[in-house]
């Protein structure tokens, strides 16, 4: 059973972030975590997302499921919501976006499910791979593939291990998972020009790929543990108890040891010195999660290095239009940095950055 208050803390920026109308309603319902009853986490997204797929609205109904699962799956009842939250994304997909296509690949110690798109043998398009962090699931990022292949780039994306359908382990090898990816890939995109869009935790997996991977050419993040989150263990006693439960439970470990234990997840200095691709990083000033220090240590190692930072909490809840224009926008400026596309994106993002400054604070 979870904290009520720190689901409904944490799942804000997920809800904004994919635009889901009337959220802060099904919030006022819920006044617990335990079990499914009416008033509880798992039941009211669920009913919500029940009453729009019968509105014939499955995407709507993909996103609301997605907030039932929320953080992980801990029993029948999320479990259940997962099953329905891909199953309305797929649903929505055959309906409204053909073009999209399952992707399996099949790597040591388990199975990573996708989403693709732009893969061709006979046309390879440079490759986009796109994850969440270690509460999202791949359904939540789908969506994005269509904008993305209209951009001219093949697009993956799936989630972190042990997150949602990825049944590998999650550990400091993890980020090999991306390289298996490219690999399964490699006759149908261009990998050798590959880009990670990757947020939070799988931003740190993307970071300690390009160190081994050079087809990985750069990474777009928001909020990455790099160093210190991993080491200090004056932050680490400080993290909120929803990320410690989450960690604990994709590496299997224990709430009270799982922080401890992740030392070797941490990249160095040096390490962080010898990435050649550039690095586009998003930090909230505010964060609860990350340590401020992160952001120090890359702009002291890091030789290209673009950073956003935004006065927020973790996830910059009040900045969602603005990063994810950003992220676009950076793939672009990384790939095409002299297209008229990204020149567009760039006045976008300037223009969502004006509209939330003169907006009142919500």
């Amino acid at each position: 059973m979870h904290d009520v208050v720190e689901l409904k803390r944490y799942v804000e920026v997920h809800a904004r972030g994919q635009r889901i109308q009337g959220y802060r309603d099904i919030l006022g319902r819920i006044g617990s975590d335990e079990g499914d009853g009416p008033g509880t986490w798992v039941a009211e997204w669920s009913r919500a997302g029940e009453d729009l797929a019968r509105e014939g609205r499955p995407l709507e109904a993909s996103r609301h499921f997605a907030m039932a699962r929320f953080p992980y799956v801990d029993g029948p009842g999320r479990h259940r919501a997962l099953e329905c939250c891909a199953q309305t994304l797929e649903e929505w997909q055959r309906e409204r976006a053909p073009e999209l296509e399952r992707l399996d690949v099949v790597l040591p110690g388990g199975r990573v499910r996708c989403w693709s798109t732009g893969l061709s043998t006979t046309r390879r398009l440079p490759l986009v791979l796109i994850m969440g962090g270690i509460v999202t699931v791949k359904e939540q990022w789908v969506p994005a593939l269509v904008r993305l292949r209209r951009l001219g780039l093949a697009a993956v994306v799936t989630e972190m291990p042990g997150v949602g359908e990825n049944t590998l382990p999650y550990d400091a090898k993890s980020w090999r998972m991306l390289s298996g990816i490219l690999d399964t890939v490699a006759d149908r995109a261009r990998v050798e020009r590959t880009y990670a869009m990757a947020l939070s935790f799988s931003g740190h997996m993307a970071l300690r790929c390009a160190l081994d991977d050079a087809r990985l050419r750069g990474v777009v993040t928001v909020g990455a543990p790099v160093h210190d989150f991993f080491t200090d263990a004056r932050w680490q006693a400080r993290v909120p108890r929803i990320t410690v439960d989450t960690l604990a439970r994709l590496t299997d470990g224990t709430p009270r040891h799982v922080l401890g234990d992740m030392a070797d997840f941490a990249l160095g200095d040096e390490q962080l010195a010898a990435l050649e691709i550039p690095v586009h990083y998003t930090a909230s000033l505010r964060d609860e999660i990350i340590p401020g220090s992160e952001t120090r240590r890359l702009r002291d190692h890091v030789r290209a290095l673009t950073l956003l930072e935004h006065d927020d909490v973790h996830g910059a809840p009040r900045h969602t239009a603005e990063t994810q224009l950003w992220c676009v926008r950076s793939l672009l400026r990384m790939e095409q940095p002299r297209g008229p596309r990204a020149a567009v994106l760039d006045l976008m993002w300037r223009a969502a950055r004006a509209r939330r400054r003169l907006a009142p604070r919500s």
